[in-house]
């Protein structure tokens, strides 16, 4: 196998684009850093366990007062059969079924636990498996999980009801379960095709799976299907990478989510494994970036939000066009809701004001179940900063524009005298052509779609207040 040579560019990335003399890529490198990715505000690193048990009910209490508003409910499955090196999600691996059904028991009895604080709060409007992965369980178990689901809360027409598939374990059985459960929306883990970077991320997957299960789901009905890619993995190259493109076109997904490998060995200890002088960086990883971008879009996707691809009459393209795409720690939607309930071990939900993560850990999150608690880890009560600042980023994150106005109207502000400071910190990300301020409104410049989280990062009092210490987030390239 062959290291990525980084002198290998896209020719895109390669023109000059000067600012001062300086080409597209000095460019970039240079604004390239570590950065949340803003599925929420503040960030998950600012939860504290000074918000516990009592604060989650008060938070249900609250949201139990709006019983007209609709729901978003994110499950983690955490089991895998076996460990991906690139991974960074929270899983739990095991060949062991009995521990995974174990896990379940205590799931099942969070549902019953949670839902009469919600009163008579129960209309969804998103639902999410997410793991790990879910269908580690087999059909007749999943049906299970959604039917308890069902006992206490109403999907509604035209729900989003999407889950997390590995092709590698997923069966035509359990295509065909989910689809007469009600299941719209597929989301397929693929990273990469190329067999040396497979090889290399302990994850072998071949397209003939991955398109059997494509086709099974269209033929059952689903809306939608997503593939997950991963740019500046271990001896990705701008060929392999784009083999890889043309093989997921063939396939032609409604949408795509193409997330930049975050490295984070001391974070990861399994990513210690991947060959590190294999691993793109700087200019090698821009080409990746560069070339993913420019192949989807000339095969007629449409860039939306960070890291998202979608075809022209996708949901997705849609809300963003209207104004009403939305953004939590399930990624983008159509779907907005304003609270999402997270069940099960580290899921987060977002609810009246307030942040709350379960146990991270398999042992204490089910040791808080079986002592009739509810398994609160950490959380975060959101202030009228907080609050502000949320909506601001998420408008940046969702539509690259920020509308002055209708922040101000809406928290009583005047939002040149609040942001004065970070006006004048934009002021050269302006110069960098990251973004426009303009007098009613931000707005992103090409290179803004390109890194939305340099500006978002520019809000983020947490982030600016520990500025120059180390950092527990990935690059932004």
């Amino acid at each position: 196998m062959k290291t990525p040579d980084a002198a290998t560019l896209s020719e895109s990335v390669a023109r000059h684009n000067p600012v001062d003399g300086e080409s597209l890529v000095e460019r970039v490198r240079r604004l390239d850093r570590p950065g949340p990715r803003y599925t929420s505000y503040p960030t998950a690193v600012e939860f504290t366990e000074a918000f516990g048990e009592d604060d989650y009910r008060q938070a249900l209490a609250r949201a139990a007062a709006t019983p007209d508003a609709p729901l978003a409910l994110y499950t983690h499955l955490p089991f895998c059969a076996e460990r991906c090196h690139y991974c960074a999600c929270n899983v739990v691996i095991t060949p062991h079924l009995a521990v995974a059904s174990a896990y379940l028991e205590r799931l099942l009895a969070e549902i019953e636990r949670v839902a009469p604080l919600l009163g008579e709060r129960r209309d969804v409007a998103q639902f999410h498996l997410g793991g790990g992965t879910p269908t580690y369980y087999d059909p007749d178990t999943l049906e299970r999980l959604l039917g308890r689901f069902r006992e206490h809360f109403r999907i509604l027409p035209g729900a989003e009801v999407a889950l997390e598939v590995d092709p590698r374990v997923t069966s035509v059985e359990h295509i065909e379960r989910l689809a007469a459960l009600g299941f719209n929306r597929l989301s397929l883990g693929v990273q990469d095709f190329d067999p040396d970077v497979q090889s290399t991320i302990g994850r072998r997957q071949s397209v003939e799976a991955t398109a059997s299960l494509m086709a099974a789901a269209r033929r059952l009905g689903f809306g939608s299907t997503n593939l997950d890619l991963i740019y500046g993995l271990p001896y990705q190259t701008p060929a392999s990478l784009q083999r890889t493109l043309q093989q997921v076109l063939a396939l032609r997904p409604d949408r795509l989510a193409i997330y930049s490998f975050a490295f984070l060995p001391r974070a990861f200890a399994h990513q210690r494994r991947l060959p590190e002088e294999a691993i793109p960086r700087g200019e090698a990883k821009l080409a990746l970036l560069e070339l993913t971008r420019e192949t989807l879009v000339g095969a007629g996707y449409v860039d939306v939000g960070m890291d998202h691809f979608a075809l022209p009459d996708d949901g997705l393209v849609r809300a963003q066009q209207d104004g009403r795409l939305w953004r939590n720690f399930m990624g983008y939607t159509s779907a907005r809701a304003p609270d999402m309930i997270g069940f099960g071990m580290s899921a987060i939900g977002e609810l009246a004001g307030a942040y709350v993560q379960n146990a991270k850990k398999l042992n204490q999150y089910q040791d808080l179940v079986d002592a009739g608690r509810l398994p609160v880890a950490r959380g975060r009560r959101l202030d009228h900063d907080d609050r502000l600042r949320q909506q601001l980023i998420r408008e940046w994150m969702c539509h690259f524009r920020v509308d002055k106005r209708t922040l101000e109207a809406r928290f009583g502000v005047d939002f040149d005298s609040y942001f004065s400071a970070e006006l004048t910190a934009l002021a050269p990300l302006e110069r960098e052509g990251l973004v426009t301020v303009r007098e009613d409104a931000l707005e992103a410049g090409e290179l803004g779609r390109l890194l939305p989280r340099n500006v978002a990062m520019v809000f983020d009092r947490y982030l600016q207040a520990k500025a120059g210490g180390p950092s527990p987030f990935s690059r932004t390239v």
